[in-house]
């Protein structure tokens, strides 16, 4: 038989599984990065939106603040006074309410004006009034007439590295511009520099909050095909580690039946060109016998060769039935009458032995095809095997019983049993502890019932025996 050696073949059998296994992990692995790439670079998206939003809503809300500033203080401070001077009580109070209350409920955290040289001339906090030279660059550009706005987050160095800072204030600086001519030039004049800062920490950590929600539920995602495919992997290889010993066992019982082939062989061809001259011998000492007891009545010479030429007769039948077992003649006919048969043969070797024969048939079983000689044959090496394991105050215990398409019979002893190594080498042609016999006693049987299309298991019982049972199909 060619066959592959095992560790190629197994090789060859795992190798595709483990390029799926590890294709499929990368994939998982890919699609975990990109998942989390793409919710990272959302989450930007989303700040980036949400960021244009806010500086879009701080101008608005300055340009309000610039519109109230000089309709409702500017120019009546002008008219009335002709100028306009934040160190008076008066002018200030007035400033302040008119700031108040233009923005009220919009969450403004601080409102610095400055003036054109570059002081703070008014401020949420009293004590910032009157800091020179506070508004850098920004207060600069706003001076040419240019709006500027700046994101502050401030938290620890991871906070700030993965994006989600403890607080987050947005700081919008904007020219204040006289909105009516108040003289002849024809250039808008900037009075001055509104700083406007406002605390936008709740917006963002909801950003934050969405964009860990997001990262969670992929990772979640990712954790359950993660088991799902580990499930399926560990499935696949229980599959392919059955299929292995699956292939092993049939290799094994391959060579076993070619091995048992080839002995059947030579058996037959061995134990044919035996026969013919052991019947000769046979023959030959018959006639001696004869002649002997007329020449010396008292030689037992010829018994000897006649018994022995007998029981190498038998052994030869048995290499025979072994290596070529006949075909069944399948009959209709009733498991139980067999039985009886053979425990009507045996009746005369079952009083000698004292043994006790238990009967628990449950009748009506349906009747079985089969060769009545050949499964005569079997329950006879059964019981003869049972008689030989039993002592004193032997018991075999013979069942029957049907189940859906199958009838059984089993034959229990309570001898001593078979030990556990013994009963690993049972079924082996020739292997027998007994010192007479071939070992192919129960290889017969287990030929017939296997010709019936039936299977038979032998296992030891507790506290002591051994049960032997026969499963055929009905």
């Amino acid at each position: 038989m060619n066959t592959i050696p095992q560790p190629e073949a197994d090789a060859q059998s795992v190798r595709p599984f483990i390029l799926v296994k590890a294709f499929t992990f990368a994939s998982l692995i890919v699609m975990l990065v990109a998942t989390i790439a793409i919710a990272a670079l959302n989450a930007h998206w989303v700040r980036n939106i949400l960021l244009e939003k806010n500086i879009e809503y701080n101008s608005l809300l300055v340009e309000n603040l610039n519109h109230q500033i000089f309709l409702r203080f500017i120019a009546p401070v002008v008219y009335q006074h002709g100028e306009i001077m934040l160190r008076e009580k008066s002018q200030h109070q007035l400033l302040d309410a008119v700031i108040k209350s233009t923005l009220h409920s919009f969450h403004v955290e601080m409102v610095n004006i400055y003036g054109t040289d570059n002081i703070i001339g008014y401020s949420f906090d009293e004590s910032r009034v009157g800091t020179e030279n506070a508004g850098g660059v920004h207060y600069e550009k706003a001076m040419k007439n240019q709006a500027t706005s700046k994101l502050i987050q401030k938290g620890s160095f991871l906070e700030l590295m993965f994006w989600f800072p403890q607080e987050t204030k947005i700081i919008t600086f904007a020219p204040l511009i006289q909105e009516v001519q108040l003289s002849r030039s024809e250039e808008q004049m900037v009075l001055g520099v509104i700083e406007v800062i406002r605390d936008i920490s709740g917006d963002y950590q909801k950003v934050f909050k969405l964009q860990g929600l997001i990262v969670v539920s992929c990772a979640i995602i990712m954790g359950i095909l993660f088991l799902i495919l580990r499930f399926v992997v560990k499935r696949g290889e229980k599959i392919i580690e059955h299929r292995a010993e699956e292939r092993l066992r049939l290799e094994e019982k391959l060579r076993q039946t070619e091995h048992l082939s080839a002995i059947g062989e030579m058996t037959a061809g061995v134990s044919h060109e035996i026969r013919n001259p052991l019947g000769i011998i046979k023959s030959s000492a018959q006639l001696m016998r004869k002649k002997m007891d007329k020449l010396d009545p008292t030689s037992r010479i010829p018994d000897i060769i006649v018994e022995e030429s007998t029981r190498l007769d038998h052994i030869i039948k048995d290499f025979l039935d072994f290596a070529k077992p006949k075909i069944p003649d399948l009959r209709p006919c009733s498991l139980e009458d067999v039985v009886e048969k053979n425990l009507t043969f045996l009746a005369s070797q079952i009083e000698e032995a004292q043994i006790q024969i238990i009967k628990n048939y449950q009748g009506n079983l349906p009747e079985i095809l089969a060769d009545t000689a050949m499964l005569y044959q079997t329950f006879l090496n059964i019981l003869l095997n049972s008689f030989q394991a039993l002592k004193e105050n032997g018991v075999i215990t013979i069942c029957t019983w049907s189940e859906s398409d199958q009838v059984h019979i089993s034959f229990t002893d309570n001898g001593a049993g078979i030990s556990e190594d013994v009963i690993k080498k049972i079924w082996t042609p020739f292997f027998t502890t007994k010192d007479t016999g071939t070992g192919l006693g129960l290889g017969i049987v287990k030929n017939i019932i296997e010709a019936h299309k039936g299977q038979i298991h032998i296992s030891n019982v507790q506290p002591l025996g051994t049960c032997v049972e026969i499963a055929l199909p009905a």
